[in-house]
């Protein structure tokens, strides 16, 4: 039925302090001019949590003319001050607090978020995603909570992809949170962390979960250039298209795999999307 259409921007990875102003004004406007029934940030909204990455992102994110749901990235928790991480991590989002894992009814879908960036792990790498068990249990139950017939577009900041390698998995639990999603009206799982668009079908042994992924509205592009998901669902289909100022086929921004460590593809045989801008190096942090 026409009434069960829905149109959602996914972006993801914006990293104000190296933002790209281009790419924020142009889909600052296509939000405007489309008006789409929810934006969903799937995280890293700074690039250094500073004070004031802070203030622009939320300066931008309040100005959106349309309903926002924000996961918390990797980036987004405090750098500098240690106390804050462990004690107070999620203070510097007090602007837009109320977007903030926020779930959203779109009728015969909703977004429900899943959080995936935490303030500590036991591994050396604080960057790379881990569901906790309250975390999913709050996720699973707020899915168990809708209507029947509603489906769920989870939202979470790192790709819940295993890879089977130890110490450098993606996600820790996120093959144990997949076979959960599985058994669940899971339409999607909306992630970003990789600065790359996606959109893959995982199989796991309760039955395949679609995962989609949103490029970088970031100078820190890697593969692809600055990007967004535009998403239509019509009642029965879910469509992607990858939106970018380079007219890049949506087919070309998209990588074919999620990438073990989730870093920049560097080396032969790594997945690159065929547009192939990948720079040397990442542009300077400071």
């Amino acid at each position: 039925m026409a009434t069960d259409f829905r149109r959602i921007f996914h972006l993801s990875d914006i990293h104000f302090g190296l933002e790209d102003n281009r790419a924020l004004d142009w889909v600052k406007q296509e939000i405007a001019e489309r008006r789409p029934d929810a934006v969903a940030i799937t995280g890293d909204l700074t690039m250094r949590a500073r004070h004031r990455e802070f203030a622009a992102a939320t300066h931008w994110i309040n100005s959106l003319d349309a309903p926002v749901t924000v996961e918390v990235g990797n980036h987004d928790m405090p750098y500098f001050n240690p106390f804050e991480r462990f004690f107070t991590p999620y203070k510097r989002f007090r602007g837009m607090e109320e977007k903030v894992e926020k779930e959203l009814d779109l009728g015969s879908l909703a977004i429900v978020p899943l959080k995936t960036a935490v303030r500590a792990q036991p591994r050396f790498n604080w960057s790379k995603g881990w569901v906790t068990d309250a975390a999913l249990e709050k996720c699973l139950a707020a899915i168990d909570a809708l209507p029947a017939g509603k489906e769920a577009l989870v939202a979470v900041h790192h790709p819940l992809r295993e890879v089977g390698t130890e110490g450098t998995a993606l996600t820790k639990h996120g093959e144990k949170a997949l076979r959960a999603l599985a058994k669940r009206p899971v339409r999607a799982v909306l992630s970003g962390h990789v600065h790359d668009a996606f959109d893959i079908m995982e199989q796991t042994p309760e039955g395949p979960v679609r995962m989609i992924g949103a490029g970088t509205l970031s100078q820190r592009t890697r593969s692809t250039p600055p990007s967004f998901n535009e998403i239509e669902f019509d009642g029965q289909n879910l469509k992607v298209t990858v939106r970018n100022l380079e007219d890049v086929e949506t087919r070309d921004m998209q990588i074919d795999d999620v990438p073990e460590d989730a870093m920049p593809p560097r080396k032969s045989g790594e997945p690159v999307a065929p547009v192939r801008q990948v720079p040397r190096v990442d542009p300077p942090v400071h």
